[in-house]
């Protein structure tokens, strides 16, 4: 009789015949697990790799890589001389990709040459003027995009940047062309007045929005409507911001003592002083909203409401004071229109679309003061290039604002960008496997 009796196994020992892991470990298949890496050595160069690969910095610039792919494309298909040679592509495919490159190669070139440099020019000044005229318009782009940066940040959108900018336009016009005084009191003065203007404009989208609820984004539309129509009245009125003795609705000229003076180049094709009032401005949001208190409850507010009523902050307060130098901000915007874009006199259009470009930027710079700043001189060089693509290239300009809307589709997409550029996810950690003894 065999005494069949097992041996009982203990919990410390598992039973061999029973554990699937450790038979897969005997048949030769090793047992890993997954563990982060510790950081050390070569893994710190691949921390920082992962880091720029998964960064928001590159995204951006791979979606306006994506824009500009995606705009050739475009320039290609609707270029007549690439259509016809595609009728005979399969007799003489050499022909086609020659009419594309022509095409494409032909409108980027014609864009640099407007935007940074054209070497067709005389004299190097003459060229160079190019990059004056980048700058002059990147400059109300990138105030106006601080501004709308600061309500994003803050948790508010703020699409009212026209009727901040036709207001700030109009206080600084009106102090620019009614009082007298030396330029270096002047020019401060009436920029101030613009922001003046632009703060009141926004500060009125905050009480709202504290005190009643109100969105903000239904009152900022509404808002721009009521700037828009309170100026046509006044240029259209004798005695309020119409010139005196014009029949046109336009407003008086801007005084000399409170133009902005020329910078660098020459009068009318350099750049003037607004440049610096741009960086100062950059600087200054950068300071607000990552060194000051107040821009810590700003960055709060944005992330959670409630989470700051409950830390004691007062998030009417905070909603009003951010749109308040929002709106303060654009209306810097508004005050360079009238000092330097156009001193001769304004009329309804003098926003010429930056309110609503600013939301552009704000969006391209990631609502980052620096990162507004770069995107702000990306759109001054696609406005100043987009005229010279239509002259030499026989382009419509209208593409320009296609690139722009495709930077704008990419760039609300990262997930899409990753995605074709293969990107690690953020977050996401690299893993190694270490093997588990036997």
């Amino acid at each position: 009789m065999t005494d069949d009796t097992r041996t009982p196994t203990t919990a410390a020992e598992p039973d061999l015949q029973t554990d699937d892991r450790l038979q897969d470990l005997e048949a030769g298949t090793s047992l890993t697990t997954e563990t982060a890496d510790d950081g050390g050595g070569v893994d710190r160069w691949s921390a920082a790799l992962r880091g720029i690969l998964g960064g928001s910095v590159l995204v951006t610039v791979l979606a306006v890589v994506l824009a500009l792919v995606a705009s050739g494309i475009l320039i290609a298909i609707t270029d007549k001389t690439v259509t016809t040679a595609m009728g005979y592509f399969f007799a003489r495919p050499s022909d086609t990709f020659v009419a594309i490159g022509h095409s494409v190669g032909g409108a980027f070139l014609s864009m640099f040459d407007g935007a940074v440099y054209d070497p067709g020019q005389s004299t190097f000044s003459s060229g160079i003027a190019s990059l004056w005229t980048t700058i002059d318009f990147a400059t109300p782009l990138i105030v106006a995009g601080l501004g709308v940066a600061v309500s994003f940040r803050s948790g508010l959108f703020n699409i009212g940047g026209q009727g901040q900018i036709l207001v700030g336009a109009a206080s600084a016009a009106w102090f620019g062309y009614s009082f007298h005084m030396p330029a270096i009191v002047h020019i401060p003065l009436t920029v101030v007045a613009g922001m003046v203007g632009g703060a009141i404009w926004g500060g009125i989208v905050g009480v709202l929005k504290s005190r009643t609820g109100a969105h903000e984004v239904i009152v900022t539309i509404m808002l721009n409507y009521v700037a828009l129509y309170l100026l046509e009245y006044g240029l259209g009125t004798k005695g309020l911001l119409q010139a005196p003795g014009s029949a046109n609705p336009q407003s008086s000229p801007t005084l000399p003592s409170a133009v902005l003076p020329t910078l660098i180049g020459g009068q009318g094709t350099g750049v003037d002083i607004g440049i610096l009032i741009a960086i100062a401005a950059v600087v200054f949001t950068w300071w607000l909203m990552s060194r000051s208190t107040l821009g810590f409850r700003f960055r709060t507010v944005g992330e959670n409401p409630r989470a700051a009523r409950v830390a004691g902050m007062d998030v009417g307060s905070i909603t009003i004071w951010a749109m308040v130098i929002s709106g303060a901000l654009v209306g810097i915007a508004g005050a360079y229109q009238v000092q330097a874009a156009v001193t001769s006199g304004y009329d309804q259009g003098i926003d010429a679309g930056i309110g609503f470009d600013a939301i552009t930027v704000a969006l391209l710079g990631r609502s980052k003061p620096w990162g507004v700043f770069w995107a702000g001189l990306l759109f001054g060089a696609l406005k100043a290039g987009g005229s010279y693509v239509q002259a030499s290239q026989n382009i419509p300009i209208d593409i320009v604002s296609v690139i722009q809307a495709l930077i704008v589709l990419f760039i609300a997409a990262p997930p899409l960008v990753r995605a074709i550029f293969r990107l690690p996810q953020p977050g996401a950690r690299r893993t190694k496997r270490k093997a588990v003894a036997a």
